[in-house]
């Protein structure tokens, strides 16, 4: 099987969309900006969505459903809010067809003009407080910890596969709370909450950080997030976290009897993560060989490859491959027998090292007699024989994904590590930016029209102010001015 993949060092983009439609994990729709996520790529996702969801579960959060459709109206009520949005929404302005007269085929009745227009939902922050109005009354209400998995639609204008569509898959949870306090306590928490998924299964460090008041959400009062590094030097925001205040509440007149007898307004918060950790997971990791998965988000974690000439061959190796099965599943270890014999094994190592299964189990009737196996890592594409007599299978396969999960996280934390530079001028902020690229850790002078020119001027931007940085006395990169601390530059996807 030829992969055809153009090289990372050559053309990056072009690896990376080659490398998700060779893999068969998304494709452009026949609508303009969209796209379908095919079913190994969906696979990724609900592995993704499974963890997640059991670690929101896991802290006192229920799944709830709100509509797609939200009236215009209520994206008025947040002034900020509107503003952040109202570039990128969807309107639906009618609500029937009919046939053309001349037989041309449907139009748009005029006759069946909405009242008041709907937007599809870019985020549902508005439908969701209009809802909690309702649901609220007294402190015994709160905390209130809702998600919801959903689609959304923002209208872009320049797409790419996973990292930026028109419509994309994610969750947001919003959660409404009695204090300050717990509210700022519930966006570190979550925020915390999808560092630890992306370094425990997706092995991707990330930085933890705050957004800046120019790049913070859209009607919140402070933004959370994590920032991950991919393998062109380029940063991605991964996940966001954000403390809502007051502001929706007021916005809404979303108010709450207090213990001690009065009224007060809640407090706000709101995250999500989408179907962009999808884009994080194939270019943080993956190679010009294709896809390299970390086995906890792996759909199959060992494929077996049969390799015989004759047919009482394949049914002894058929008989040894089914044993290993039963005892890999009973480990909990997903296997898959790739037994088809419409292809030769040389075109089913390539397939599957395409598609990035972790580990390649190659039976012979060599090996039958030998009493042994051939595995083959995908992230190092190293092979040894392994004899079946020395261990359990189940023991060694077990042993060697969590060796993988390791290294690919230990691969890409170096590079990360590799990828920081500490800078302390201009001319070097520019130098590093243009022949190294990645994180560049600089100190800023806190104002807007600093953060604006150098964005102007480089295309990079404050991913985020760093949750553990050091407060040291220094001058701004670019202005010169005082400055309290360094944050991360860098250009992003």
């Amino acid at each position: 099987m030829s992969k055809g993949l153009p090289k990372r060092s050559e053309d990056y983009s072009l690896w990376y969309n080659e490398l998700v439609k060779k893999a068969d994990l998304a494709e452009n729709s026949a609508v303009r900006g969209c796209m379908v996520i095919k079913p190994y790529g969906y696979s990724i996702w609900e592995k993704m969505q499974a963890e997640l969801d059991r670690m929101f579960k896991e802290t006192g959060h229920s799944n709830a459903y709100f509509p797609l459709f939200i009236p215009k109206s209520f994206l008025s009520k947040e002034a900020s809010h509107v503003e952040g949005f109202a570039k990128e929404c969807a309107v639906v302005t009618h609500y029937r067809l009919k046939n053309a007269e001349d037989g041309s085929g449907v139009i748009v009745d005029p006759e069946a003009k909405l009242e008041e227009e709907l937007i599809v939902r870019p985020t549902s922050e508005t439908v969701i407080w209009s809802t909690y109005k309702n649901w609220i009354q007294s402190y015994r209400d709160l905390p209130l910890l809702v998600n919801q998995w959903a689609n959304v639609v923002r209208w872009e204008m320049r797409t790419r596969l996973f990292l930026r569509t028109t419509e994309f898959l994610w969750q947001e949870g919003h959660t409404a709370h009695a204090t300050k306090k717990e509210a700022e306590a519930e966006t570190l928490q979550m925020m915390n909450v999808y560092a630890q998924f992306a370094e425990d299964f997706m092995a991707l460090p990330v930085v933890r950080g705050r957004k800046t008041e120019t790049e913070r959400f859209a009607g919140a009062d402070d933004t959370l997030c994590i920032e991950a590094m991919m393998q062109d030097g380029k940063a991605l925001q991964a996940g966001t976290s954000h403390f809502l205040g007051q502001n929706f509440a007021k916005a809404f007149d979303v108010k709450f009897a207090t213990k001690e007898g009065g009224l007060d307004y809640v407090w706000g918060t709101s995250w999500g993560v989408s179907t962009r950790l999808m884009g994080a997971l194939i270019m943080a990791h993956s190679d010009d060989n294709g896809l390299v998965l970390p086995p906890k988000l792996a759909p199959i974690q060992v494929v077996i490859i049969p390799i015989y000439r004759k047919d009482e061959e394949f049914d002894a190796i058929t008989e040894k491959a089914n044993e290993i099965m039963t005892e890999l599943r009973k480990a909990g270890v997903s296997v898959k027998y790739d037994s088809r014999d419409t292809y030769k094994p040389g075109f089913k190592f390539a397939e599957h090292e395409l598609k990035g299964v972790p580990l390649r189990i190659a039976i012979g009737p060599r090996d039958l007699e030998n009493g042994t196996l051939e595995i083959a890592r995908r992230d190092t594409l190293t092979k040894e024989q392994f004899e079946l007599a020395s261990q359990p299978i189940s023991e060694k396969i077990t042993a060697m994904l969590e060796e993988i999960q390791a290294s690919i996280y230990s691969k890409a934390f170096n590079f990360r590590t590799e990828m920081t530079t500490e800078v302390n001028s201009w001319d070097e902020f520019k130098e590093q930016l243009e022949e190294k690229g990645g994180f560049l850790s600089a100190h800023w002078d806190g104002t807007a029209e600093t953060e604006e020119k150098i964005k102007d001027l480089t295309k990079a931007t404050i991913r985020c102010i760093p949750l553990d940085r050091k407060e040291e006395a220094g001058v701004c990169v670019f202005s010169g001015k005082p400055s309290n601390g360094r944050v991360l530059f860098a250009k992003a996807y």
